[in-house]
């Protein structure tokens, strides 16, 4: 359950990235609605961290399957 939760907050992530570089929406191009979002440039700028802290958390995902296998090793 842990990973699925962290795959979607990763998923999110990349969208609002993509909301923050270049305005545009993936979540509501696939499931309909308003793809192009104009939004101030300091909104675009938190878009995009949030963005960059979900690609970092991808390493999430690898880090904790290791941390178990470590655990189990001792």
């Amino acid at each position: 359950m842990e990973r699925f939760a962290l795959s979607l907050v990763i998923i999110g992530a990349i969208n609002w990235l993509l909301v923050g570089i270049f305005q545009w929406d993936l979540v509501a191009a696939i499931f309909g609605g308003d793809m192009i979002r104009s939004s101030s440039p300091l909104a675009r700028l938190i878009y995009t961290l949030v963005g960059l802290a979900g690609l970092y958390a991808i390493k999430f995902l690898f880090n904790q399957r290791e941390s178990v296998n470590n655990q189990q090793e001792k």
